[in-house]
């Protein structure tokens, strides 16, 4: 179970009526088995990076990692021509190594890590690059934060979705509002775990699919009151959805 170095908020922090109402609508979109895959090839994508990044690896990482690193990775899948044209191999060895074994604090190092990156790069890539080589090198230590969880430029995401309005997600960098991502994503997990809103499948993957769950509801619900139906064609469906939001369509790590 992850734990969150800060102190836990008071009151509710999970809008249970709201997160069971999503997992209603989920219900018909997606089945059970279909969410279990979802959350077995995390754990498989959560093995690839293992394998390349765990107990000091990332010092050793060849360009051949980087490069399927980075197509495990919904927002940098199609960026990677721009990531290699301008981070050298040793950069990449010594940037992920301090991400993640270094002896500052996590915001220290998430900021770090994402200062690092060329400006050039939009810096919510930047972040989501950060949380996602941490959360699937060691789950049980981070967690994730994607845009489609909580970007707070557009102020949108699955997490306010199912968070109430009284706990405030944004803090003055982006290494402190990974820390408050941390808090509401616990609350969520242990929410929808007490309420059985994890399909059967418990754990922090749970809580990502879950939370992917939410993001597409909202999505179909936006563009079905917004765009055409001919657009609405072209929308993967739910399943598919998730995958590529979490990194997992075609996947190839």
């Amino acid at each position: 179970m992850i734990v969150v170095d800060r102190a836990p908020s008071a009151g509710q922090v999970v809008d249970t009526e709201t997160a069971r109402e999503f997992m209603q609508e989920t219900l018909a979109r997606i089945s059970d088995a279909e969410v279990r895959a979802v959350a077995q090839e995390l754990e498989r994508k959560h093995e690839g990076f293992a394998r390349r990044l765990s107990d000091g690896r990332g010092a050793h990482l060849e360009a051949s990692d980087i490069h399927v690193l980075l197509r495990s990775i919904f927002a940098t899948r199609r960026r990677i021509a721009g990531f290699e044209a301008s981070l050298s191999l040793d950069w990449w060895r010594g940037a992920i190594l301090e991400l993640l074994e270094g002896s500052t604090s996590l915001p220290q190092r998430f900021r770090t890590f994402v200062d690092a990156l060329p400006e050039t790069l939009d810096l919510r890539v930047r972040r989501d690059l950060a949380s996602e080589l941490l959360h699937f090198s060691d789950p049980d230590r981070y967690w994730l934060w994607t845009r489609w969880m909580w970007e707070p430029e557009a102020r949108t995401g699955a997490l306010p979705l199912v968070v109430t309005s009284a706990f405030v997600l944004d803090a003055a960098d982006p290494g402190d509002t990974y820390l408050r991502i941390g808090e509401a994503v616990v609350f969520v997990q242990q929410t929808a775990e007490a309420a059985g809103l994890q399909r059967g499948v418990r754990g922090i993957f749970g809580t990502d699919v879950y939370l992917a769950c939410v993001y597409g509801v909202y999505l179909y619900t936006v563009l079905r009151l917004r765009m055409t139906q001919e657009f609405n064609k072209v929308i993967p469906a739910l399943p598919e959805l998730i995958r590529r939001l979490l990194g997992t369509y075609r996947l190839e790590i």
